[in-house]
């Protein structure tokens, strides 16, 4: 006797089949956070596996962003993908990177400024107050005047590549500071400084002008940059508020090595000492008890200084000035020499008194 269930059911029609599947893709929604692996990757294209029916793809529309991908990424790597479009007019998925990249960026970032590592950057633009860099995988900030040893003028740095060091980060405000000088240590310091003594005269370029005084870049024997510093007051024998125009950066100039600042890394350098002191010819016409006569040019707590002549300033102490006595700016003083100071270029008068005043010191 023949079985005639045999054959159906053995048969399985199409909607049986189709039921039976059970597919393995996922339903992505916009906005959804998955996880992904990157399955394709050339300069302009990034295709990832979220496991839905096709491959998504990246789209970054920020150049440096993509930049930073293709420099950090490989085939194989799983990231983390953000849904832009769950299905394009192409039928693929679109995602972005951007959280993704930026996680990884700031835990480089913070590995670096631990590290002091130095990185290649490109200058890309030239501020009043430093320079605006880019790393290769995309790290931008900014490189103040301050942290900087250049050579060469300003304008002329845009487009070149230097190295640099992550000095601070602040991740809120999404900063970046950088620093030419950050990857040389104390001892480095010290090391590379042996080759100058003080006095010493040398050639340097300046690097920045600042209110309070001149940076410069010295480049020694071995070809390192370190940094020097001339002080507003190292800049002339006269008393300047000021640094002159005169003074650019990029230019070189001639110096003297006055002493050198380990926890600045700085060497501290004067312009002032490559001229003979012009004041010490002046003092040497002035002599203890020798009455001289000028006018205040300022009252100050603890005395008055006063103009004497050729630009030479004198100072009466306050308890040396007798209780019926009262100067202004401008007033006239007849004194008496009792100190020529050489070291302050400056003399140190009592006032001349018509008659000596009851409990005068």
């Amino acid at each position: 006797m023949v079985n005639t269930n045999s054959k159906s059911s053995k048969s399985t029609t199409m909607a049986e089949l189709l039921a039976s599947h059970k597919t393995t893709f996922v339903k992505v929604n916009k906005g959804e956070i998955l996880s992904a692996v990157v399955t394709k990757l050339t300069s302009s294209e990034i295709l990832v596996d979220i496991g839905a029916k096709t491959e998504a793809v990246v789209l970054e529309k920020d150049k440096r962003i993509m930049r930073s991908l293709l420099s950090s990424i490989k085939l194989g790597d799983k990231v983390m993908v953000a849904v832009l479009n769950p299905e394009s007019d192409y039928g693929n998925p679109v995602v972005s990177l951007r959280r993704f990249n930026d996680e990884r960026v700031w835990k480089q970032l913070d590995v670096l400024q631990k590290s002091k590592e130095q990185l290649e950057a490109t200058v890309d633009e030239s501020t009043k107050g430093g320079f605006l860099v880019s790393t290769k995988d995309g790290l931008s900030g900014f490189l103040p005047n301050s942290q900087t040893v250049f050579l060469e003028n300003s304008q002329d740095l845009v487009g070149k590549i230097i190295k640099v060091s992550v000095i601070e980060i602040n991740r809120a405000a999404r900063k970046i500071i950088f620093s030419q000088k950050a990857g040389m240590g104390s001892e480095d310091f010290e090391k590379a400084v042996k080759v100058l003594k003080i006095g010493q005269k040398i050639e340097a370029t300046i690097s920045n002008v600042a209110p309070f005084g001149i940076f410069l870049s010295i480049e020694l024997p071995d070809k390192k940059l370190v940094e020097g510093f001339v002080h507003i007051s190292e800049v002339s024998w006269e008393r300047i508020v000021t640094i002159p125009e005169t003074f650019k950066a990029g230019e070189k100039i001639e110096v003297e090595v006055i002493n050198f600042d380990k926890e600045s890394q700085r060497v501290n350098l004067s312009i002032k000492k490559l001229i003979k002191d012009p004041f010490e010819e002046k003092l040497k016409s002035y002599a203890v008890d020798q009455r001289v006569s000028g006018s205040v040019t300022k009252v100050l707590s603890n005395g008055v200084l006063v103009n004497v002549r050729e630009g030479i300033e004198g100072f009466i102490k306050k308890d040396k000035i007798p209780a019926n006595i009262s100067y202004n700016d401008g007033s006239p003083v007849n004194a008496t020499v009792v100190e020529v100071d050489t070291r302050r270029h400056r003399l140190i008068l009592v006032p001349v008194l018509t008659e000596k005043p009851l409990m005068y010191r």
